[in-house]
């Protein structure tokens, strides 16, 4: 896990099937935020054997590990992830999933991203999700 801020924001959890995948996204949105103090970002990467894949126990984890009580931004690479992911999200309560913690639809890098600099600069868990879900929008030509 990357460093934790001084105040209380929204955790963003990346979640993919590579832990050097959700690793070096989380680097690089810490990176391009140029600042020393960014919202608490954790990564659930590959299985709990360290093979290619997705596992619920280690979201759960980083779900835990990203919490500081305003609620928690999860974005997903592929499918499984995302499937993994909405399936804790529907046994949040019986998992022990923090709450408020909420699913982003958004491309993996560009979410991710947004993510972590609307959260950095105190943006609330709607705020979060809506910046990260809104890299759709963002073209590339």
């Amino acid at each position: 896990m990357l460093p934790l801020p001084a105040l209380d924001r929204v955790g963003v959890v990346l979640v993919s099937h590579s832990p050097a995948l959700a690793e070096a996204t989380a680097r690089l949105a810490v990176e391009l935020l140029g600042t020393g103090d960014p919202a608490p970002v954790a990564t659930a990467g590959g299985t709990i054997d360290g093979g290619t894949g997705t596992s619920a126990v280690l979201v759960l984890a980083a779900a835990r590990q990203a919490d500081q009580g305003m609620g928690v931004a999860v974005l997903a690479d592929l499918g499984a992830a995302v499937r993994t992911v909405r399936g804790l999200l529907a046994e949040a309560e019986a998992r022990g999933l923090p709450f408020p913690t909420r699913f982003a639809d958004a491309p993996f890098v560009e979410g991710a991203i947004a993510a972590v600099a609307t959260a950095s600069a105190g943006g609330d868990l709607a705020a979060v999700i809506e910046a990260a879900e809104d890299g759709y929008l963002v073209r590339k030509t």
